[in-house]
């Protein structure tokens, strides 16, 4: 049959459906929670130069839809059918962006040729290293993250690597739920070929090879088509993560957007140095690393549902991404945080859009979803590595309605995991899992709440990790005159009744009867809290959401007995603001932040630290801050004072005016 429009969708349609089905299968055949629960994996067919043209339609993470596996597919020498290939090392090819993320592939013949290959991630829950689970973000090189595996044929011609087989069994903390979890990325790849054969058999050889062409096409013309109704120009947006390591900082990611007709550039210059944590991200400077680009792609299926997501939408954009800059990090750096990195390069893409829409984009998601993992013993004494699920929050308030709660935004992907099977499955005791209240930004449409998780250790040396632990200072913004979200917190309580509050800290140590409570911040309001309907608002209060205090601190609204005070209520909003001349609500904590720490501060530490050498860039930050909140110079104009700065560290570490 020929490849019109009406057949290109149908092939398209086909082509979803088999990666469903690699994704179904891998679901259901895998291992551990954070596979089968959480479902942070993904699957793709790729073209036979690397480029995703099908991915799942409701499963897995969208994070991958746009990825190009061709620097990863060139570095195997040959393939022949049986060949499933491996790797999860970020710095070869730059697939694989972080140690636990277990990237496979494997060629689709037909012929004796090579017409596609089926490829996809599984995000292991341990993958051994300095710390359970893998990931933490006080390590500071690669090699503490785990186990690295270049790129190789861990199947031959159908025939197991044994040697490598053992090694993966042999450096990680559960070695049989990892082998299980990888097993089902082999169903998963083997479905995925006989899917892509039953296509071929239907539409022949030739429409297969036009069709992929013209799938990646018409992803990028529908991309084209959104672009273009996006006003030109350029928008600045910046965020930050609490810490650039741990008790440090904070972490800056900034991003100049460029519009011009139906094209747009995603500049990132400005953002911080490479770190000496395990917040930066291996993108290898490629222009359109999905990882960098995730924001765009939310931002244009947002404006249009009917939006093929594939390579193909990112072929309009480019991400312009320093080297030697978080962004785009030079081995050995740690990277295995990068996951807070992109959720916040998402938020900063996202608001930079904002500033360009600002009445079809909604306010800040949370940007600090925290994948709580455990180590521990159980009764009968055998160690147990096992995801608890995600904790975070919901998505900002929009234009039009609020945001949904718990989940949504820039995480939605990650489901959580119903309680019944971590009891099941993992020896702990949930006290609590739900929505938090009070937690939303205020809004004429609110952000999404927050959510809560409190459970009970039952065994000593205890290790959990609350990996992307972040907005405990910095709140996630509010739009339009809407409010700031509320900030996270992270706590133990002790048997005896103590309490120890942890902050970003993300590996902690317990013994049997601890309490470990995650909340997670809350979204962004959209739109004027005085605007907001007080019968909402009145609904919220009755479902728990909110506090009949903050629903008069926050909205004006005066609930008593569990009806609304009019004549109060109308008193209180009289004199309430309005949205105000600025379109972000950041919260205190950053507003006293950015007064020191301007635009123009900025500008100048980037430049001189994008003249030292790479290994030096997060020590010499460091410095600086350290400086600047003493008030060294400070009685000098700003261009005077940094010179002052920078130029007594040049002469205090002579090896840099050598180097």
């Amino acid at each position: 049959m020929a490849i019109d429009g009406r057949n290109l969708q149908i092939l398209a349609n086909y082509c979803a459906a088999a990666a469903d089905a690699m994704a179904f299968t891998l679901m259901r055949t895998a291992h551990s929670t954070f596979v089968k629960e959480t479902e942070d994996f993904s699957c793709q067919i790729v073209s036979r130069d690397g480029l995703a043209f099908a991915s799942p339609r409701s499963f897995g993470a969208p994070w991958y839809s746009g990825i190009d596996y061709g620097p990863v597919l060139a570095l195997i020498d040959g393939y022949q059918e049986g060949d499933i290939c491996i790797t999860n090392d970020s710095y070869a090819g730059n697939v694989a962006t972080h140690s636990p993320d277990i990237h496979i592939w494997k060629p689709v013949f037909h012929q004796g040729e090579i017409v596609c290959f089926v490829v996809g991630h599984i995000h292991n829950t341990d993958v051994g290293g300095a710390v359970p689970a893998s990931l933490s973000r006080s390590l500071t090189e690669i090699v503490q993250e785990g186990i690295r595996i270049p790129p190789l044929k861990i199947i031959s011609g159908g025939q197991m690597n044994e040697a490598v087989a053992q090694i993966m069994r042999l450096n990680v903390r559960a070695p049989d739920q990892n082998w299980g979890d990888f097993n089902a990325q082999i169903a998963s790849v083997n479905i995925g070929e006989r899917k892509v054969q039953e296509i071929i058999a239907r539409f022949g050889i030739d429409d297969f090879l036009t069709g992929v062409e013209g799938i990646l096409d018409y992803a990028e013309q529908q991309a084209r088509s959104i672009i273009s109704t996006i006003p030109d120009g350029e928008y600045f947006y910046a965020d930050y993560a609490d810490e650039d390591g741990e008790g440090g900082y904070p972490c800056r990611i900034a991003i100049t957007l460029r519009i011009k007709g139906d094209s747009l550039e995603l500049d990132y210059t400005g953002s911080d140095p490479q770190l000496a944590s395990s917040l930066n991200m291996p993108t290898g400077g490629r222009e359109r690393h999905p990882l960098a680009l995730v924001g765009v792609t939310y931002v244009l299926s947002t404006l249009d549902r009917s939006l093929l997501l594939n390579a193909g939408t990112l072929r309009p954009t480019r991400a312009i991404l320093p080297p030697g800059t978080i962004m785009n990090c030079e081995a050995p750096a740690a990277v295995g945080m990068r996951s807070l990195t992109c959720a916040m390069s998402q938020i900063a893409t996202v608001g930079a859009f904002s500033l360009a829409m600002p009445d079809r984009l909604p306010a800040n998601s949370p940007g600090g979803n925290s994948i709580i993992n455990i180590r521990t013993v159980d009764a009968q004494n055998r160690t147990v590595v096992a995801s608890l699920g995600p904790v975070g929050g919901g998505a900002g308030g929009t234009p039009k309605h609020d945001g949904p709660d718990g989940s949504g935004g820039l995480s939605a992907f990650l489901k959580n995991t119903p309680i019944e099977i971590n009891e099941a499955e993992v020896p702990v005791r949930f006290h609590r899992y739900g929505l938090a209240a009070d937690s939303a930004g205020a809004g004429k449409y609110r952000g999404g709440l927050a959510t809560e998780m409190a459970f009970e250790v039952f065994a000593p040396n205890t290790t959990i990790t609350a990996r992307n632990r972040n907005r405990s200072v910095f709140s996630s913004a509010g739009a339009a005159g809407g409010r700031a979200g509320s900030t996270s917190w992270f706590r133990t309580t002790r048997p005896d009744g103590s309490v120890i509050e942890h902050g970003n800290t993300d590996v902690i140590h317990c013994g049997p009867g601890d309490v470990v409570t995650v909340k997670g911040p809350g979204a962004g309001g959209y739109g004027a809290a005085k605007d907001r309907d007080a019968q909402a608002v009145l609904r919220d209060v009755q479902c728990g959401f909110l506090s009949e205090q903050a629903a008069r601190e926050q909205y004006g609204v005066v609930v008593q007995r569990g009806e609304i005070d009019l004549s109060a209520t109308e008193a209180l909003r009289a004199v309430m603001p309005g949205a105000g001349d600025k379109h972000f609500d950041v919260g205190a904590a950053r507003e006293g932040f950015e007064a020191l720490w301007t635009e123009d501060r900025y500008r100048l530490l980037t430049a001189f630290l994008a003249e030292r050498p790479v290994v030096w860039r997060h020590f010499l930050k460091h410095q600086v801050f350290a400086a600047v909140q003493k008030g060294e110079g400070s009685d000098l104009p700003l261009d005077e004072q940094m010179a002052g700065l920078f130029a007594r560290l040049m002469a205090q570490f002579p090896a840099l005016s050598a180097a």
